[in-house]
C-alpha cells in the first residue's frame, strides 16, 4: 500500500513522487512535503461573517440548533464564552449554560 498523501488540490489518491516533489497526474499539481505541513499548521478558523476566531473568544449562535439526542434547542442569540478551536468535523469545543459541553461548527456562530 502506498503511504503517499492525497492531492491537496483535487484530493486524488493517484499521486506519485518525483524527486522531492509530490505530483498529481489528474490535475498536474505539484507540492513538497514541507509545503503540505505548513498548510496544515496554518489553518484559520472563521465565523459566519468571515471574522478570524481564536481560542478564548466569545461568540453568538446565529440560528436555532437542535441538540442531538435531546429535544432541547440552542436558541439563536445564545452567547458562548471561552471557546476552544479544534480540528475535526466540528471546529469549536465549548460549554453552554443549561446544556453543558458541546461542539459547534464555525459556520453557525459569529464573533462578538
Amino acid at each position: 500500500m502506498s503511504t503517499l498523501p492525497n492531492c491537496p488540490k483535487c484530493n486524488s489518491e493517484y499521486t506519485y513522487e518525483d524527486g522531492n516533489l509530490f505530483v498529481c497526474p489528474e490535475c498536474a499539481y505539484e507540492w513538497t512535503a514541507e509545503s503540505e505541513q505548513e498548510a496544515q499548521e496554518e489553518k484559520v478558523y472563521r465565523d459566519a461573517n468571515g471574522n478570524v476566531l481564536q481560542d478564548g473568544d466569545t461568540v453568538t449562535v446565529i440560528k436555532d440548533l437542535k441538540v442531538k439526542g435531546s429535544s432541547n434547542v440552542v436558541k439563536m442569540g445564545t452567547k458562548v464564552k471561552n471557546i476552544k478551536l479544534v480540528d475535526g468535523d466540528h471546529d469549536i469545543d465549548c460549554k453552554i449554560d443549561g446544556f453543558g459541553p458541546m461542539q459547534l461548527k464555525t459556520e453557525f456562530v459569529k464573533k462578538i
